[in-house]
């Protein structure tokens, strides 16, 4: 006790924690508890992805129907779709919905229906008169469907192993009418590929981690399954249908809940995507997905506010902190510790899905996405876009 005493009449930590000025008192209040969110979100949600395992497993393989949507993909299906269709699975149809392509889609699909017994498509003829999104082709994709477990991923996707349906099938254990899975993009030098690959793992460790805790919010149509009676029962895309995104993260919204959603987080169960090659076009992409946020539910839309809040609140309590002089050494231990923290769980999760590549860029990527995103963001309310096809 006597010890204690010393040091709390010390005049160093009198300095530091007692004579403070009224501003470094709200600094650091703001930034101890940005800090403590902080390290909420990384302890309990990010962490519980690559520590998770299932507690359960389906004994038996229903059969599944894999719907692909594609516009002008001739090039994307003949590399990857017999890597779909290909799969090791005891019963499952591969379903493609040729949407108004201009290119060779169509001769390419009946070239490989003479191959591939398990292929069928159907296809959307062009009118001039009347304009459709994606979504208009997942539906009829799904009624063509002869199965009731659907699995949706996209042309120019391909599954990283022969065992991606199994282990999709086999998530699907007591009572789960939804398999979230992790759809990763192809490795490829530069920049804006780290950048892309980071945001795509860190959009992950959300959705899945809050999957784990029960609190499921969206999926990507990359990799994603859900049932057919499902969809139709809760008729399907009808409340955002008008909007240009939505045909993953906001059905999953609408329709998921903890005791009916499942995660696939095996390795042989992923999917890789080829990445935008300019920032022009990622950036256009991702203004798309950010229109569908505003739609979450109120909760869903508090957790993932609140932590990109508390992480730029935490980065400008640092910066006012040093404005107003206090301590720059015990900034720099806060900054330390909670990059340390990052730093480790994020290799934890990029360990769990084949990342590499960006780890030590993180840092740069935690800083600079949030007000990427804000940009992104105000650009949409600015400028208002008509419906297109993704």
């Amino acid at each position: 006790m006597l010890y204690l005493h010393i040091i709390f009449k010390s005049d160093f930590v009198q300095d530091i924690f007692f004579n403070l000025t009224t501003a470094q008192w709200i600094g650091l209040s703001v930034l101890t508890v940005a800090l403590l969110v902080q390290l909420i979100y990384y302890l309990f949600i990010y962490l519980k992805v690559p520590v998770w395992e299932p507690n359960e497993v389906s004994e038996s393989l229903e059969p599944i129907s894999v719907i692909i949507c594609a516009r002008n993909e001739a090039e994307n299906l003949a590399i990857h779709l017999p890597k779909v269709l290909e799969q090791d699975y005891p019963d499952f149809e591969v379903i493609v919905v040729n949407d108004c392509s201009g290119d060779d889609t169509e001769m390419l699909l009946a070239e490989l229906k003479l191959k591939y017994r398990n292929l069928r498509s159907t296809t959307i003829e062009q009118d001039n008169k009347f304009s459709h999104g994606k979504k208009l082709a997942l539906t009829i994709g799904m009624k063509a469907a002869k199965y009731e477990r659907l699995v949706l991923t996209d042309a120019d996707c391909y599954p990283a192993s022969d065992q991606w349906l199994k282990e999709i099938g086999k998530s699907y254990s007591h009572k789960k009418l939804i398999v979230l899975g992790y759809g990763g993009y192809l490795t490829k030098p530069g920049f804006l590929n780290k950048l892309i690959r980071f945001d795509t793992l860190f959009i992950a460790m959300q959705y899945l981690g809050s999957a784990i805790i029960k609190r499921p919010y969206m999926g990507v149509g990359r990799n994603l399954s859900y049932n057919k009676s499902l969809f139709f029962g809760g008729k399907g895309f009808s409340s955002h249908y008008k909007l240009k995104s939505g045909d993953d993260d906001l059905f999953i919204n609408e329709n998921a809940t903890g005791a009916n959603t499942a995660v696939c987080l095996a390795k042989e169960s992923f999917t890789r995507s080829i990445p935008q090659s300019s920032f022009s076009l990622w950036a256009q992409q991702k203004k798309r997905h950010l229109t569908t946020a505003p739609h979450y539910k109120v909760g869903d839309k508090w957790l993932l506010g609140l932590e990109t809040f508390t992480r730029m609140l935490f980065y400008a309590g640092i910066i006012f902190l040093l404005i107003v002089k206090w301590n720059p050494w015990i900034l720099l231990g806060f900054f330390v510790f909670r990059m340390l923290v990052q730093l480790t769980i994020l290799k934890l999760n990029m360990n769990k899905f084949d990342e590499k590549g960006f780890w030590l860029w993180s840092p740069i990527f935690d800083l600079i996405l949030p007000m990427i995103y804000l940009f992104f963001i105000i650009s949409n309310s600015l400028n208002r876009q008509r419906n297109t096809w993704n």
